[in-house]
């Protein structure tokens, strides 16, 4: 289905700014709704060369009550209407001012009484607000009187082109329903009516005496909003809390008359739970965030551990065999480091790739000058493939940084070697191409009989826990030469 703003592009000759303002009171119209127990449509007229002298009208919104069952079942957003069913909305086109009568809507027995109200932007009428009002169940209660009569004062202000307002923060979707309580406050703040729910949330703040007569901070409740709609005609919004377990919304919408502010619209509501399970929410990413972080701690301290021992052998092979026993456990490190800072169920990977880049050119002394080169990004990983993969590729990395320019020229050869490390994901898999200018493979290598821990672990790792594939393969000489290493593992999840 279009949306408004492609409505209004392809069907009506409204300029941009005209079209932002309908946006605007789109955002914010359920209020409307619900405080007139009634159906909207927001209509413009229609710009073809079949609708003669611009008399058709086109459905750009439509909004159904949340308080009252809908009179219109159907959607009409989109759809043209005819100027012969609707006469009151061109009247308000025409005259500029609201329109009020009958009209008969299909699938409905009886005449639907009707308000048409212009929408006025920069000083003309751009659309006409539609008022669909339902029978009420018997005479209009004291709370619904009160509705209407706010609705009715909103109406005048959409004539006006004072509503919807400009500030984005205290409309759209997540501004609080009528349901959840009103107060209607005077231009001096007095309060003059209040609902069951709002006098609730008061409750919930320490205020049990009868506010009606009186203002908020009479009753020693100081709310800022409220004191800057009164004083600027400005909506805002403040959260009150008290203690740990309370927290009221309070968000006010002034009423204007040709510009002066005759009362404010409080829309109160209780969000002591939402709270709490934010902070429930914050407490739980807190604790996970410390996991990691003392894991990463941990894993450092066996690494000086590793490293400090190797310092101490005297036997080579040990010292190696401890020195590549360190780096694997920093590479599980650098993993949690990440999650450290953003725990979860995923990781962005290619953060990860810079530290493991950075741990090989530190760890690694190679007897030739090495160049690293990373292209491309693997995005979002899950953390229990991200953790086995950066081990696989920190293996392969320093193997080909060690190995790949043992013997491979000499002092004489200006020969820079290049590792490179390709990264792209690729028909649901991730792919890790690493490729170096060295001597290649040699004739006997099998990597079914790996002649290095390293690659034992390397082919376990992807062939066993990611159950993904390994390759290793010489470069010809024509294409440069040296050793392709792919690495490609699935990125769904595994048994």
């Amino acid at each position: 289905m279009a949306t408004l703003a492609e409505l209004a592009s392809l069907r009506t000759n409204l300029k941009e700014s005209a079209v932002d303002h309908l946006l605007r009171l789109t955002a914010s119209w359920s209020l409307l709704s619900d405080l007139s127990f009634s159906d909207m449509l927001l209509m413009a007229k229609v710009n073809e060369p079949s609708n003669r002298g611009g008399e058709n009208f086109v459905v750009l919104g439509q909004m159904r009550p949340n308080n009252r069952s809908t009179l219109l079942n159907d959607d009409l957003v989109g759809t043209t209407q005819r100027l012969d069913a609707w006469p009151l909305v061109r009247d308000a086109f025409e005259s500029g001012t609201r329109t009020i009568g009958e009209v008969t809507i299909e699938n409905v027995e009886d005449v639907v009484p009707v308000w048409c109200v212009p929408v006025r932007h920069d000083g003309n009428v751009v659309a006409v607000l539609v008022r669909l009002q339902g029978p009420l169940r018997g005479p209009a209660s004291l709370y619904e009187q009160a509705y209407l009569s706010i609705f009715d004062r909103l109406c005048s202000m959409v004539a006006d082109a004072t509503f919807p307002y400009r500030e984005d923060d205290v409309a759209g979707p997540g501004m609080p329903r009528v349901g959840d309580g009103i107060l209607l406050l005077g231009g001096r703040g007095d309060v003059e009516f209040s609902t069951p729910n709002a006098t609730n949330a008061l409750h919930r703040l320490s205020i049990y005496a009868s506010v009606e007569g009186h203002t908020l901070r009479e009753m020693g409740l100081r709310v800022r909003v409220v004191e800057r709609s009164l004083e600027f005609g400005i909506p805002a919004m403040e959260e009150i809390d008290r203690g740990q377990d309370v927290a009221i919304l309070f968000h006010c919408v002034p009423l204007l008359d040709h510009g002066i502010v005759t009362g404010v619209v409080v829309l109160v509501r209780d969000v002591s739970d939402l709270r709490q399970l934010n902070r429930v929410v914050l407490n739980k990413e807190a604790a996970v965030r410390e996991v990691h972080h003392r894991v990463k701690n941990n894993l450092q301290t066996i690494s000086s551990l590793l490293r400090l021992q190797a310092r101490r052998s005297d036997e080579i092979e040990t010292r190696n065999a401890l020195q590549e026993a360190e780096r694997r456990v920093r590479s599980i490190a650098v993993v949690h480091e990440v999650l450290s800072r953003e725990p979860g169920e995923e990781v962005v990977f290619d953060e990860i790739v810079r530290s493991l880049v950075l741990l090989v050119e530190d760890t690694v002394l190679a007897l030739h000058p090495v160049e690293i080169v990373v292209n491309g990004e693997l995005g979002t990983l899950s953390t229990d493939l991200a953790t086995p993969l950066a081990v696989a590729l920190a293996e392969l990395l320093t193997n080909a940084v060690e190995h790949a320019f043992v013997d491979f020229g000499g002092a004489e050869n200006d020969h820079v070697g290049v590792v490179t490390l390709n990264l792209y994901q690729e028909d649901g898999n991730a792919v890790a191409e690493i490729r170096d200018n060295g001597r290649g493979l040699g004739d006997d290598f099998s990597l079914e009989v790996p002649t290095s821990l390293g690659l034992s672990i390397v082919r376990d790792l992807v062939r066993t826990q990611l159950h993904g594939s390994l390759e290793m393969n010489n470069v010809p000489y024509a294409e440069g030469g040296g050793t392709l290493v792919r690495v490609v593992v699935p990125t769904t999840a595994r048994l």
